[in-house]
């Protein structure tokens, strides 16, 4: 009795190579994980152009059939050349049997040398490049990418960096390493800008984050020896589209203010006659608001840029925190979800709707219509003059500016004080 033949199905080896007859197209294959799934696409590249491009498909037989189109032209391209001459055909076979032991096809092989000698016009100082490069190669230690991230974010921690901070770089280089299982030193240029570009979830603000952190991967890397060098600085992404700045005028601050609760009307305060960031008034203590010298100091822990800086505290906001003198611990008792909550609801009860980062915006064209010197807003906002000067310059009037920095409390009822040790 014969024995039935077992069918096994063989393993696709990464990346793919398409060949017609001396010419190939390579496919790639592309990995990304979210919530548990594993989505996968594949690359085409395409070098017809001279340069180049990535063609995506999430089919591969897809990928297949348009890398075989590819390689086809590249093979038509070929005949026609090795038509011209009998020296032109001698060469080129010569340059294909020099390239058989890389595996590399002519064409790319050809483009990639144009790109080095744009960089060093003389081949041999090429050469000379490449053979110091794999000597650098030599004395980095693999690491994989998951162990990096590990080693960063515990760095970070002992640095005593924020949590806010902390929770952003487990987010996207959790998303990375996932995706990468291999040694950060292997990671290259190509592979980065593929699997951000796979990234059809998120917007371009969020790929231009996603960039900036895993710049700081690398760069954390290369100076432990982990990479030679970083891959990021050639990746390239898509500038955000720059939105219109919005402000709330002075009667929407009015029913912001009536319509927030005790806790929470110290933080819309601060945003509207200080200018602070959100996050500078979830890490700020009542300690650094100086109510007698009237200025508030935000220290390079607590600040954006991490520098410090002072605030000075105009007589609306001393006239509205005065009920609030002596109190201990932090503004902001509770959390960030809470704090974003908290700003929901209070302009659902007033009945406008709520603009990102307008309180600091108000405060930013409110501060500059009045003063109309954008050297001193930018200090009090930890900013440059040239910023202040392209996001809030003639955004409203000095009439505007008067009737803002007018709003006071219609008496010291309006505002409850909570006694210190509830706060500390």
């Amino acid at each position: 009795m014969r024995a039935k033949a077992r069918a096994t199905k063989r393993e696709e080896v990464w990346p793919v190579e398409v060949r017609r007859g001396g010419a190939s197209v390579k496919v790639y294959q592309n990995r990304s994980t979210k919530g548990g799934v594993v989505y996968i696409g594949y690359a085409v590249a395409d070098y017809s152009s001279g340069k180049r491009k990535f063609l995506y498909f999430s089919d591969l037989s897809k990928a297949k059939e348009k890398a075989g189109e590819l390689a086809d032209r590249m093979g038509s391209a070929e005949r026609d050349v090795l038509t011209l001459t009998s020296a032109d055909r001698a060469s080129y076979l010569r340059a294909l049997e020099i390239l058989k032991p890389s595996g590399v096809a002519l064409e790319i092989a050809a483009v990639t040398l144009a790109e080095c000698l744009k960089v060093l016009p003389d081949h041999q100082a090429v050469i000379a490049a490449a053979q110091h490069w794999a000597q650098r190669l030599r004395t980095v230690t693999p690491k994989p990418v998951s162990e990096v991230v590990t080693a960063m974010l515990e760095v970070k921690r002992s640095d005593e960096a924020s949590p806010r901070y902390l929770q952003d770089l487990r987010f996207r280089l959790g998303r990375f390493a996932d995706a990468f299982h291999k040694d950060i030193s292997d990671v290259t240029t190509a592979e980065i800008q593929l699997w951000l570009d796979s990234q059809k979830n998120i917007g371009p603000q969020s790929k231009k984050n996603h960039k900036r952190v895993l710049h700081a991967l690398f760069a954390f890397a290369v100076a432990r020896g982990y990479a030679a060098d970083n891959p990021v600085d050639r990746v390239e992404v898509t500038r955000p589209k720059g939105g219109d700045t919005e402000v709330f005028t002075p009667d929407e601050m009015a029913k912001l203010i009536d319509a927030s609760d005790h806790d929470f009307l110290p933080c819309i305060l601060l945003g509207a006659f200080a200018g602070l960031r959100s996050a500078e008034i979830e890490r700020l203590e009542w300690k650094e608001v100086d109510l007698v010298r009237k200025h508030i100091t935000i220290g390079r822990d607590k600040s954006k840029t991490a520098s410090r800086r002072v605030v000075p505290i105009c007589d609306a906001l001393a006239a509205w925190l005065a009920p609030y003198a002596g109190r201990q611990g932090k503004v902001w008792i509770r959390n960030h979800k809470s704090f974003y909550s908290a700003q929901q609801a209070t302009a659902k009860k007033a009945g406008i709707a709520w603009k990102s980062n307008a309180l600091r915006h108000s405060y930013a064209s409110y501060r500059f219509a009045e003063l109309q010197d954008a050297g001193r807003v930018a200090g009090e906002l930890g900013n440059s003059a040239a910023i202040v000067h392209r996001h809030y310059r003639e955004l409203v009037t000095p009439q505007d500016a008067t009737r803002w920095f007018s709003l006071r409390p219609q008496a010291p009822a309006n505002v409850i004080a909570i006694p210190t040790a509830a706060n500390a």
